[in-house]
């Protein structure tokens, strides 16, 4: 009987699979320490407890992907272990926060198949969800990645993509459990801007830019538990068109999302991501820089917090974030630019102040 896991290929996926990933997962302060050791992140909520807690928390909440890269990583051995490359996002809804201590475990259904002409590979259509140790959601996303074939002349079944939504709807935002104080976070941050004061159509140029340490992707990948081979296996890779490892898709998010804190300071949380794509790969001696521009906003009534629908160009390897064009929605990138991300967040109105 073998004992070998060698993942499975695209004619392995059957639509209505579905999975009960292994293993799960506590995370503790440490794991937040140790994100923002990786991603150089100062998202306020989730650097101070203080802090929290003068918002409304019992306790400091975990960086939003944090939970999303972990919960993540428990899919791929399952998903996307013999994947070519992770291509985009949709429908991710960030349910209810977690907190140290909180276990997460996941489940994923397939929702779509279709192999690509080459016959060389095709895309898998996932739904997962991640439930704390209360089996309550906490996060729930589709994503989709292109799995290499075991064999390319196996038939496969007719084509199957899934309609999803353009954006997630501002009735199933979950606005977590932010007090009437909720715009004190300018306190700490020493910045003033908040939802009324970003308008549509705005562009924030974020003026810093990190390099991606081949040490810094590794540990990200591993403190994930994401054990895809194309970020795992140096020496497969180097067979690779790319040659080399990628960066873990994920990780790029979360240095665009660090990134991102200068003009967007008084940022709480992630309330979805509407869609994302990972344009073009990213790879260890990349600088990768990016820009925002705010897409709609939400007023939730009464609520202390607003909402902002805002879409962010990551690139690598330019000057600075002004260089980066933005292209129509679903239009074609100039080689610089690795991701395109929508996503909705929460940021406190200036009507609640004292």
């Amino acid at each position: 009987m073998s004992k070998l896991r060698p993942g499975n290929y695209f004619e392995d996926f059957r639509l209505g699979q579905r999975f009960a990933h292994a293993t799960p997962r506590t995370l503790h302060d440490a794991d937040q320490s140790l994100y923002i050791a990786l991603t150089g992140s100062r998202a306020c909520l989730h650097s101070a407890t203080t802090t929290a807690q003068a918002l409304g928390f019992a306790q400091r909440p975990l960086e939003d992907l944090l939970v999303f890269n972990t919960a993540f990583g428990k899919t791929v051995p399952d998903l996307s272990l013999n994947a070519v490359a992770n291509l985009g996002y949709a429908e991710l809804r960030f349910i209810e926060p977690v907190f140290s201590g909180d276990t997460l475990s996941v489940d994923s259904e397939v929702i779509g198949l279709k192999e690509n002409s080459s016959r060389q590979s095709g895309v898998v259509y996932v739904r997962s969800i991640a439930r704390n140790q209360h089996r309550r959601e906490v996060l729930s996303w589709v994503r989709w990645v292109m799995v290499h074939k075991r064999d390319p002349a196996s038939v496969c079944a007719e084509a199957v993509v899934p309609n999803l939504q353009p954006q997630v709807d501002g009735a199933l935002l979950c606005l977590g459990s932010f007090g009437p104080k909720v715009a004190e976070v300018a306190q700490a941050t020493g910045v003033q801007d908040f939802w009324e004061d970003y308008a549509i159509g705005e562009r924030i140029d974020h003026g810093a830019a990190m390099t991606l340490n081949d040490s810094d992707h590794s540990m990200a990948t591993r403190l994930y538990q994401n054990t895809a081979k194309a970020h795992f296996d140096g020496h497969a890779m180097a067979k690779a068109p790319q040659g080399r490892r990628l960066v873990y898709g994920g990780h790029v998010i979360s240095v665009c999302k660090a990134l991102a804190y200068d003009g967007l300071e008084n940022m709480l949380s992630i309330l979805a991501i509407n869609s994302g794509r990972h344009v073009s790969p990213a790879f260890a001696g990349d600088t990768i820089c990016c820009a925002t521009t705010v897409i709609d906003r939400y007023d939730f009534g009464a609520s202390a917090v607003g909402g902002l629908r805002l879409r962010m160009l990551g690139a690598k390897n330019i000057d600075c974030a002004t260089q980066i064009a933005f292209a129509a929605p679903g239009a074609s990138h100039g080689p610089e630019v690795v991701l395109d991300l929508d996503f909705t967040i929460a940021i406190p109105k200036r009507s609640t102040t004292p």
